[in-house]
């Protein structure tokens, strides 16, 4: 008999056959099994993707802000310059007087663009004692003489409107020999004699015989004899040929220069005291009352006081006066112009001037032209605490009476502060205050009119064939 043992229960062996099997295991028999072992350390947990993701990030905050500044500061630069552009209109060019510009080229190019002609309006001067022409020269933006080959008497008529001169006053150009490392102007070859002067000319390195052209465009400052006395004295006739009489209703009420025969120089608080032309009459040529009897009156068509004058400061104390007809120079010795100061020239102190003015003398009560010497002394020293103590400017000039006692300083105003230098005489100021001036801290105070020199040059062109 086979004997097939059965694990019926528990863990009981069935033996069928011969052979001994385990019974096939239940799910309740199943148990899991565990094997332990060691695994290696992981590796170091590395963020890859998170780094970049930061550096990606910072980079583009850097960016941002330096983009930011960078447009900042482009936005701060566009706002200087658009502010410096509308602040200084001609960046790039000239400015006329009324605010529009031209290019810098156009400047003294002979044609005038400004609307008031301001681009030509100094081009042409004068130059120290002998009256040297210079010309501006836009290309080499320098002062040149001009070479006195090819040049005619027509031309130095032009040259002299073109300065402000009416061209009838005009006297006669001449030459001199000088030396030049910048070179000349010249007159062209096949120039029109009609074109203005400045379109006549030409830059040349080379002059015959450097021979340069000097221009007068008035008769001015001779015929007096300077070997006189220093104190206060009566005048003699015809020995200040350029002081004329400025009256109103037929009284003296201040004095003037002839400086061309259309044109008299004297102070603005003169004029404004009767601003209109009609309320004036010059006389020339006389130095005391009783001339009025024996020459004309002249007419006056047009005053015109500085722009800028200031009544409680005296500052800009100058006018000028056209005439409705030109003074006749050449029929008496007794009338003839004082010279401007050109360019170059120097009065400084402790220089000797001389001052003419209406006044009365020690012997009688009716005006006199007197005549007194003075020098002139430093701005510095006028300004000083002890005399008008910063009141003086700089278009004004200082002089003290040589000798005391004239009586000098409170005769006149307009009156001509003269100097005498290289044998012709020169206007150099104006008088209009002072007080007690031949005292030694009250000099005399006159307009500068060194200063002026571009003012009188621009009204006499502007208004020259009123």
């Amino acid at each position: 008999m086979t004997t097939k043992p059965y694990l019926d229960s528990g863990s009981r062996f069935i033996h069928e056959d011969g052979d001994w099997k385990l019974p096939p295991p239940t799910r309740s028999d199943v148990k899991p099994q565990y094997v332990h072992r060691l695994a290696p350390n992981p590796p170091p947990e590395i963020s890859v993707s998170v780094s970049k993701h930061k550096d990606v990030k910072q980079r583009c905050v850097k960016f941002t802000v330096t983009a930011v500044i960078c447009l900042l500061l482009l936005l701060l630069l566009v706002g200087i310059l658009l502010a410096y552009y509308f602040s200084s209109p001609c960046v790039h060019g000239m400015q006329c007087g009324d605010g529009s510009c031209v290019w810098e080229s156009q400047w003294c190019d002979g044609v005038t663009d400004c609307p008031a002609g301001q681009d030509e309006a100094n081009c042409v001067r004068l130059h120290g004692s002998s009256f040297l022409l210079q010309i501006y020269s836009t290309p080499t933006k320098t002062w040149r003489t001009v070479c006195s080959h090819g040049w005619t008497e027509r031309q130095g008529r032009a040259s002299c409107q073109t300065v402000g001169y009416s061209r009838g006053t005009y006297f006669k150009s001449g030459q001199q020999k000088t030396d030049s490392d910048d070179g000349f102007l010249m007159v062209k070859s096949d120039f029109n004699p009609e074109a203005f002067i400045l379109q006549q000319l030409e830059l040349s390195k080379t002059c015959p015989n450097n021979s340069v052209v000097t221009l007068h465009c008035t008769d001015c400052g001779n015929g007096v004899n300077s070997s006189r006395a220093s104190g206060g004295q009566q005048a003699s006739l015809g020995s200040w040929p350029w002081q004329v009489s400025l009256q109103v209703a037929g009284s003296h009420c201040c004095g003037g220069a002839i400086i061309s025969p259309f044109w008299i120089l004297t102070a603005a608080h003169c004029v404004a005291r009767a601003s209109s032309p009609s309320d004036w009459a010059v006389y020339a040529g006389i130095v005391d009352a009783l001339g009025t009897l024996f020459n004309p009156a002249y007419s006056v068509s047009r005053i015109i006081a500085h722009e800028d004058y200031k009544s409680r400061t005296c500052r800009n104390d100058i006018a000028l006066m056209r005439l409705t007809k030109p003074l006749d120079v050449r029929a008496s010795s007794n009338i003839r112009p004082v010279c401007l100061p050109n360019v170059g020239l120097n009065f400084s102190a402790p220089q000797k001037a001389w001052i003419t003015q209406f006044g009365h003398a020690a012997n009688g009560d009716s005006p006199y032209l007197m005549e007194t010497q003075v020098s002139l002394i430093e701005t510095a020293e006028c300004n000083s605490s002890i005399v008008y103590n910063g009141r003086i400017s700089q278009d004004m000039l200082c002089a003290r009476e040589v000798e005391a006692g004239t009586g000098m300083c409170h005769s006149d105003s307009g009156g001509p502060l003269l100097s005498l230098t290289n044998g012709l005489w020169w206007l150099i100021g104006d008088s209009f205050w002072g007080e007690h001036c031949a005292e030694q801290n009250k000099p005399g105070v006159y307009g500068n009119v060194t200063y002026f020199l571009d003012w009188i040059y621009r009204q006499m062109k502007k208004h020259q064939d009123d």
